[in-house]
């Protein structure tokens, strides 16, 4: 803090050098990744992603856990994961001219984990649709899972836990520029997604590929289908 204010500018340095942003965007699956593994990721030598990583730790951004003889890293927190899309969806898009890099950057705008609930086109047009049918009121003032949303989500088994975050949030999509579905309704629905293999997964990346039983969930459960353009075959 300086004179009462927090310092963003030690933020800024934070999530400001491309290694750390690096694996801070690996990190916004969802999952806990070794060092080796964000060194790789942001193609630095393990030491030097060590002292990155211990930065980031040293600013609350990440936590670490041992398992056997290795550690593993993690956004700290829902609310963490939250500041970091705004962050995203602020900065300039990426300038990519690889064909490689130009496909992992559609399926991330196609269908991607934010943390622990779905973004992207998938996420936003659910969204879109638990809104039309009454489910959930989203809006940067207040969101809420309303009665109806209650009853829907127990008929489709997804178990929307209480806790002390916020049951239903709208967090800013940085690829479309408006808002996909976070708290323990987002979770929910992107457990249920991947515990059912609407989606999967796609390797080195937070993209998720849409199954073909996951078109047809998402087709006829959620009444949508155009935005699915990343389903498997």
């Amino acid at each position: 803090m300086h004179g009462g204010v927090p310092r963003l500018d030690e933020l800024g340095r934070l999530v400001g050098d491309p290694s750390r942003a690096a694996m801070l965007g690996a990190l916004m699956d969802g999952r806990a990744w070794t060092g080796r593994e964000l060194a790789n990721f942001a193609h630095v030598s393990p030491s030097t992603a060590s002292s990155h990583l211990q930065r980031l730790l040293r600013g609350d951004l990440i936590t670490v856990f041992a398992q056997g003889r290795h550690r593993y890293y993690r956004i700290a927190s829902p609310y963490v994961a939250a500041a970091l899309e705004s962050l995203m969806a602020l900065a300039p898009p990426p300038v990519v001219r690889h064909p490689t890099e130009r496909r992992i950057a559609s399926d991330l705008c196609a269908a991607r984990l934010c943390y622990d609930h779905l973004a992207g086109k998938l996420g936003v047009a659910l969204a879109d649709s638990l809104v039309q049918r009454g489910a959930i009121v989203l809006s940067e003032g207040g969101s809420t899972l309303t009665k109806e949303g209650s009853s829907f989500f127990d008929r489709i088994g997804a178990r929307v836990e209480r806790s002390r975050r916020p049951i239903c949030r709208a967090c800013l999509d940085w690829s479309e520029r408006r808002a996909h579905v976070a708290g323990t309704v987002g979770a929910s629905l992107a457990t249920l997604a991947l515990e059912r293999e609407w989606v999967r997964r796609k390797k080195g990346s937070r993209a998720l590929a849409v199954t073909p039983q996951g078109a047809n969930a998402f087709r006829d459960i959620f009444g949508i289908a155009d935005q699915l353009s990343n389903a498997e075959e």
